[in-house]
């Protein structure tokens, strides 16, 4: 569903993204990981079609994001770190205004809307003035435009970021929700998150980057099969001088 090949980002002599190779199957829930400054959020980007690469390529679905670039961006949605919202339309309108430049088609619009509506238990908000939502409803919202047109491919960057703890719980179980269904109904998600619990909680297998590199592909079960936590691993490979991939699912 998503396949990654030596995906690079140059700004000017800083190399943000070094050669970055995976993929993602369909149904597939990944935690994407890194410390900040990692390229985390550069990768996305490209992977969005918010920025060009620099070298390399990747696929959507089945769609180049460089040659079939229109195709790849309306199969991913997108959430990130700050949510594209507008704090002056309600809800629904701000959620029928993204099914329309999303290109859902008219008569599907209100059907859409509301099951985007319904899964992110926003029923009750549905005609509030988003700027006076609180911020954890906020993200439901930033949610629910991520997912109004129904996408194959979901990519989440820090959706808990600056959440209070039961926020952080509510979205979290809001995550493991949309990605319950079974592997063919569901969608494919990329996550990125600081908080492992999350990732352990909802993914099942774990990319890290540091300094733009690949450190670590494999899934949850191998990493901590050995009783080594998610935490021991990302504070180790953060501080790592990337001199080789330390774990990869070819070799472990």
């Amino acid at each position: 569903m998503i396949e990654v090949e030596d995906l690079s980002k140059r700004y000017g002599d800083v190399l943000a993204v070094d050669a970055l190779s995976f993929s993602v199957a369909r149904g597939e829930v990944v935690g994407f990981l890194g410390p900040n400054g990692a390229g985390k959020t550069t990768t996305m980007r490209m992977l969005t079609g918010f920025l060009p690469p620099s070298d390399g390529t990747a696929q959507i679905a089945g769609h180049d994001i460089l040659e079939d670039s229109r195709a790849a961006r309306r199969a991913v949605g997108y959430l990130p770190e700050t949510p594209p919202l507008y704090p002056e339309m309600r809800v629904e309108d701000y959620l029928a205004y993204v099914a329309a430049i999303r290109d859902v088609p008219r008569r599907a619009r209100d059907e859409k809307v509301s099951r985007a509506i319904e899964r992110c238990a926003l029923k009750e908000k549905r005609s509030h003035v988003i700027g006076t939502l609180s911020k954890g409803f906020k993200q439901r919202v930033g949610i629910a435009q991520a997912i109004v047109h129904d996408p194959p491919v979901l990519i989440l960057d820090e959706p808990t970021a600056g959440l209070d703890p039961n926020q952080i719980r509510e979205i979290r179980d809001l995550i493991a929700e949309l990605t319950s269904a079974d592997a063919e109904a569901r969608q494919t998600v990329i996550l990125s998150s600081h908080i492992l619990a999350e990732v352990r909680t909802i993914c099942g297998r774990v990319v890290m980057i540091n300094e733009g590199r690949k450190t670590v592909d494999a899934s949850i079960e191998e990493l901590t099969r050995d009783g080594q936590s998610l935490e021991a691993l990302f504070a180790r490979q953060s501080a790592s001088d990337l001199g080789d991939v330390a774990v990869s699912r070819e070799v472990s």
